[in-house]
């Protein structure tokens, strides 16, 4: 079977998909990838035969964030239209031959209509439970709430995406020789969304009109070794306190912020630098910080995990059994956020209220004991077949 698996966005949209794919190969089939351009010499790295998409998310930092001026609506417009068509056409030359597409994430705006033009099976999968509508939840908010609000929100939700791309979708869609769209949201979704997240983590909720296939997470086994220095660091003393925020946004204060708190809570840190290129406050020995890092191998070894709220993040920090403080920006990081409050594996800090103060509160409920505890019993019911769930689906549909 050849199988083309597409991705858009940030790292954390893009390495499920690669996760998937590596367990498609496995299995012997012909895999295609579309991925942004910043990816593509790692997917090349890793053998996959990919064709770019999309644009690059990396935001400028330091001096060029802080001058880059916001986007008018114009640019707006124009890069969502130049987005869609891309994405068009991108997937309709990498789809050519294959027998199947699935595509990683709510922002695949072409999948199911290349998929419709060559009369072939398509799947969409979401990385978090709140992507999908429910009265469970509002857009990308927290579990909860009232059912008929929820459900106007969602409504609202619907709106807002047929006034950003319907039309793009069907301008694309006519140069295709396809029929016009009434509403871009359930369109993109389908009847049959896959929810690429953990059981435990990310149960999913009620979704009426959706016959959802909860796959569990796509996670990457990594087998990259730690750097030397690093390796130096984590065995000079006591377990150090993991804080990174990926490809979030941050300032330099935010850096400062965060090894004030580490150290105030008697802990070393190890920063990653992300995106947003944090860096280390003084020479002192009880900080080092990383570039990329092999999460699956670190975290295991640290005290606990300060971080964003990815979905990717939030499931390997709970794999490895240790507590973590999220500082949720956007999208479904709160969600995240909620879901480690409520499992008890951890507690959150707000990105307006991170302080200091608020964060050395966080982390010291965080380290402690009970919540330790819970966070070494979770890490075992976090399952680890997501790949293979979502391969046996292809396979069966294949049949």
């Amino acid at each position: 079977m050849r199988i083309l698996l597409t991705g858009v966005g940030t790292r954390g949209d893009v390495q499920p998909v690669v996760a998937l794919a590596a367990e498609m190969r496995r299995r012997g089939h012909d895999v295609r990838l579309c991925v942004p351009p910043n990816f593509m010499d790692w997917v090349g790295g890793l053998g996959f035969t990919a064709t770019p998409i999309g644009i690059a998310m990396r935001q400028p930092s330091g001096a060029a964030a802080t001058q880059a001026s916001p986007p008018t609506p114009e640019q707006i417009r124009a890069l969502v239209a130049h987005l869609v068509r891309d994405q068009f056409d991108a997937t309709a030359s990498a789809a050519e031959g294959c027998d199947v597409i699935v595509a990683g994430g709510a922002h695949q705006y072409a999948a199911r209509s290349i998929a419709e033009r060559l009369g072939i099976r398509s799947a969409v999968a979401v990385y978090a439970p709140v992507v999908l509508p429910s009265p469970d939840h509002a857009p990308e908010g927290e579990p909860g709430g009232d059912p008929e609000s929820n459900l106007r929100r969602w409504q609202d939700e619907s709106r807002s995406w047929n006034g950003r791309v319907l039309e793009r979708l069907n301008d694309n869609r006519e140069r295709l020789g396809l029929g016009p769209l009434s509403d871009a949201l359930s369109h993109i979704l389908g009847e049959n969304p896959w929810l690429a997240a953990d059981p435990v983590l990310g149960p999913l909720p009620s979704t009426p009109g959706l016959q959802v296939a909860h796959t569990g997470t796509w996670l990457l086994p990594d087998q990259t070794p730690l750097a030397p220095e690093l390796e130096s660091f984590l065995a000079a003393g006591e377990p150090p306190v993991y804080v990174g925020f990926g490809s979030m946004p941050a300032d330099q204060q935010t850096g400062r912020i965060v090894i004030e708190a580490v150290r105030a809570a008697g802990r070393r840190v190890v920063l990653s630098q992300g995106w947003a290129e944090l860096g280390l406050v003084d020479g002192a020995p009880d900080c080092i910080a990383i570039g990329d890092v092999n999460h699956q191998a670190l975290f295991p070894r640290v005290a606990a995990v300060v971080h964003h709220g990815g979905a990717g993040t939030t499931t390997t920090a709970a794999r490895a059994g240790v507590p973590q403080v999220v500082v949720p920006m956007f999208s479904d990081q709160p969600y995240w956020a909620s879901r480690v409050r409520a499992l008890g594996i951890g507690t959150s800090v707000a990105r307006g209220a991170l302080r200091a103060e608020s964060l050395l509160a966080a982390l010291t409920d965080a380290l402690d004991q009970g919540v330790a505890a819970r966070a070494a019993a979770i890490a075992g019911t976090v399952a680890v077949d997501g790949t293979a769930v979502a391969a046996d689906l292809i396979e069966r549909a294949s049949a």
